[in-house]
């Protein structure tokens, strides 16, 4: 568009190279371009009891835990009775484009359950599950101690790994959701970080590729 000749800064056609400081005015085809509020992307370990909700009215909302000063909301659920990762905007655009690829993306989380997995658990669990009236997708899903195992769900169905365990008699003790598409969890339970250029770089690449 600059080359176009369509851009003007302070009044003058801008350049390719021209920087754009508080205070400048930027038209494009002679509409003027609103001051962009810096947008804000968030991994939050969320702990257990904490409700994914911006309803101040519920007790242990995740908006008064974290006390962020600026409106956010999170990306997607994350149970009361679950910790892990949950990202947290002010980027509604964003929060759209994930949500809209959610049966493209992986979820990775750890659970233990109150016994030891048979032997042929994973294979079962990874074929697709009846649960609310539908079979969930195939998963991958590997066991790495007699109680625990991983599981990579490309779906987020309500409850999803708590209802397939309880399908196969299992009762879920601890569940952590570890990773969301390619941002990993590294950070204390209850403690935040901005995500990284790079993470989001690869992710903004990711949604992109989903829209083909």
């Amino acid at each position: 568009m600059i080359a176009q000749g369509r851009v003007t800064l302070n009044d003058r056609l801008a350049v390719i190279g021209d920087q754009v400081e508080t205070g400048d005015t930027v038209y494009v085809d002679s509409k003027p371009i609103k001051h962009q509020e810096a947008w804000v992307y968030i991994a939050l370990n969320k702990p257990v009891g904490i409700t994914s909700t911006t309803d101040l009215a519920i007790p242990g909302n995740i908006i008064e835990f974290m006390n962020y000063p600026e409106r956010i909301f999170h990306i997607g659920r994350l149970d009361k009775d679950s910790e892990g990762l949950i990202l947290m905007t002010n980027h509604g655009d964003i929060v759209n484009e994930i949500l809209r690829a959610e049966n493209a993306h992986e979820k990775e989380y750890i659970v233990t359950v109150d016994r030891v997995l048979s032997f042929d658990f994973a294979s079962k669990m990874s074929k697709g599950v009846p649960i609310l009236e539908t079979v969930t997708k195939p998963c991958v899903v590997e066991v790495i101690s007699p109680k625990t195992f991983k599981i990579i769900l490309t779906e987020g169905l309500n409850r999803q790994i708590r209802r397939m365990c309880e399908y196969f008699g299992y009762r879920v003790l601890s569940l952590k959701r570890v990773r969301i598409m390619n941002i990993t969890l590294d950070i204390p339970v209850g403690k935040h970080r901005h995500l990284t250029e790079t993470e989001l770089r690869e992710l903004f690449q990711m949604l992109e590729k989903n829209k083909v």
